[in-house]
């Protein structure tokens, strides 16, 4: 349980809200009056001034300058959806304040990640006078010299942590000479929210820009879609800012006048007028990912910065398109890298470092992922390319994957990260020894390595109605930092589970508390192609299968009990407890309530590297 204890029913009476929902929200953290306030009624007014970051006061100065003496400025992102969005809102910021500003983007295959000396020479050929880098740059310290001797001036926006070394006495952070140097994650910066994703510190430089150039800082809300994009598939906790963020952003993206991203809604078939996280998360996001994995992150870039939208509507079906493929060679990654565990001594890590040398590169985070899901344990998925062999990490919460990985640091030749995601190149010769380094480091326990489910509360079934179905949607938006609510009972009984559906996928059946109270409840198993076949004498040994199946899928199983004891001979029995999600506005991620009402659904994610995880 995460309950924690407080006056409810005050805090109710203060905000017009029920005590479940103030239960809620306490659950989440917030405590004080103030906090609460922010968390439910949070604008664009209560965001923090851009300027209290280390360095900014720095980054205008020069950009103004620049701007003025209409000196060639080049931006330089990322090619994931994050660097995308944080090249167009620069692009676009300092193109609307008049300045001479272009982009570039790595290649995820010939440059990697961050910044490099040959994106250093290309700007130089291009008499380039001033680079500013989004979501990288941080970690680029050798690069970053190189560009000054060579004479440019060089901002650096980012959001990763700080790359340091252990001094024994304690850690000593490693900062690019850079003329500016933005990053919330500096030990010296006192900006009040370090969650920022990349976007968000481009959006905060474009802002604190166009108030010292005496622009109204209003004219650049309407590039917090974008940002709301970005937090969400970068999968930043969504608190504090990043609420106000994705809210604000969420809203304007129902009514864009971008035409690429209207093209991608319409294209990929999202709900635009109940757009929520979850259509960012697993639809949009993906597409605009795959042009960086796959070919090129321009084309996402192209998308946003479209005029036409004969030309929108091409650049979104070939992102679609793109996208469809990385599915398909996903999967085929993902049955290698359970093959290989299942099949070698692989299976005893406690961090699981999984080598497919022909993988394609871009994928190895969404296989990280899936296998993190299948085995809850760090993932690294290791790929040869052209030169070293590149690796994606995704993590579990007990294990703060780049802390770990500085204690192996001398056997990469470039890294980084966050906690819970990271990239890194090495020699091939040196990835027997990362894995043997990893796991003596490692100092995870087996209660690190079980898989925890935090209930928000124990709902009695009457509680669950159509008013507090909608009274949830004051918690949205939900991801990351902010779970959808969990709910639970026991001592429930399962009356005439039935299999209905054209695939004879759906199990459909009623549910009675204690006191006779009853509810309909509906789920959905639907994971790689398989679901309920046959008759009721089979329903047993099927339901005990496709348990064993989500669990090796990696899927989040939302329908918890013992499975014998959901089926007799009379079809009814007492179980321990029923969990359901809650299907709102065709999103089957939507709000958990407990023992399933009416129109509840359990829809299983095949894909869980959709998520957009890292790098």
């Amino acid at each position: 349980m995460t309950m924690k204890k407080a006056d409810f029913y005050q805090i109710g009476e203060m905000f017009q809200i029920s005590p479940i929902l103030a239960r809620l929200i306490r659950n989440r953290e917030m405590i004080t009056k103030d906090e609460i306030e922010f968390y439910l009624n949070g604008t664009i007014a209560d965001l923090y001034d851009g300027m209290l970051m280390k360095d900014m006061d720095k980054a205008v100065t020069i950009l103004k300058e620049k701007i003025q003496a209409n000196e060639p400025i080049r931006v330089i992102g990322d090619y994931d959806i994050d660097g995308v969005n944080a090249t167009y809102i620069l692009q676009e910021g300092i193109s609307n304040l008049g300045g001479d500003v272009d982009t570039d983007i790595p290649d995820r295959i010939k440059d990697g990640y961050g910044l490099n000396k040959a994106l250093i020479d290309r700007a130089i050929e291009d008499g380039i006078d001033t680079i500013i880098t989004c979501d990288n740059g941080i970690a680029a310290m050798d690069e970053i010299a190189y560009g000054k001797q060579q004479g440019l001036t060089i901002i650096v926006t980012d959001h990763h942590e700080v790359p340091y070394i252990d001094v024994g006495y304690g850690k000593e952070y490693l900062l690019p000479h850079a003329d500016a140097v933005i990053d919330p994650h500096r030990e010296d910066c006192p900006y009040p929210f370090k969650g920022l994703c990349g976007a968000a510190v481009s959006y905060k430089l474009i802002e604190a820009l166009y108030g010292v150039m005496q622009r109204d800082a209003e004219d650049v809300d309407y590039l917090m879609e974008n940002v709301a994009i970005a937090t969400i598939g970068d999968v930043m906790d969504l608190t504090g800012e990043n609420r106000i963020f994705v809210k604000q952003g969420l809203e304007m993206l129902k009514r864009t006048s971008n035409e690429g991203l209207k093209a991608l809604m319409e294209c990929t078939g999202v709900p635009v007028d109940s757009l929520n996280a979850y259509h960012i998360g697993f639809v949009i996001g993906p597409c605009i990912n795959a042009g960086g994995r796959l070919d090129t992150a321009k084309r996402a870039l192209n998308l946003l910065n479209a005029k036409t939208r004969r030309e929108a509507v091409m650049l979104a079906e070939d992102l679609k398109a793109l996208n469809d493929s990385r599915k398909e060679m996903t999967e085929k990654g993902v049955e290698q890298a359970v093959d290989l565990i299942e099949n070698t001594s692989l299976k005893e890590d406690k961090v699981l470092v999984v080598y497919l040398p022909d993988c394609h590169e871009s994928i190895a985070g969404i296989i990280a992922g899936r296998i993190r899901e299948k085995y809850y344990r760090p993932v690294f998925v290791l790929t040869q390319g052209e030169e070293d062999v590149k690796g994606s990490g995704r993590s579990i919460e007990a294990y703060n994957m780049f802390e770990e990985m500085n204690k192996c640091r001398a056997l990469f030749t470039k890294f980084g990260g966050h906690k819970l995601a990271a990239g890194l190149s090495l020699k091939e010769e040196n990835v027997e020894r990362f894995r043997e380094s990893i796991n003596e480091c490692a100092n995870l326990t087996e209660d690190d390595l079980t898989e925890k489910i935090s209930i928000d509360m124990q709902l009695p079934l009457r509680y669950v109605n159509e008013s507090l179905i909608q009274e949830l949607e004051l918690l949205e938006p939900f991801g990351k930092g902010n779970p959808k609510p969990l709910f639970a009972e026991k001592n429930l009984k399962v009356i005439n589970p039935r299999i209905i559906g054209k695939n004879k996928n759906v199990l459909k059946f009623k549910v009675q508390d204690k006191d006779g109270y009853e509810m309909d409840a509906i789920t959905a198993v639907v994971v790689g192609g398989t679901s309920f076949l046959g008759g009721y004498e089979h329903i047993r040994r099927c339901y005990e299968d496709i348990c064993r199946d989500l669990a090796g899928a990696g899927a989040r199983i939302e329908l918890l009990s013992q499975a014998e004891n959901i089926f007799s001979d009379d079809r009814r029995k007492e179980t321990d407890g029923i969990w359901t999600r809650q299907e709102k506005n065709g999103d089957p991620s939507g709000s958990v309530i407990s023992a399933a009402c009416d129109h509840s659904r359990r829809v299983l994610h095949p894909d869980p590297g959709d998520h957009g995880y890292g790098k």
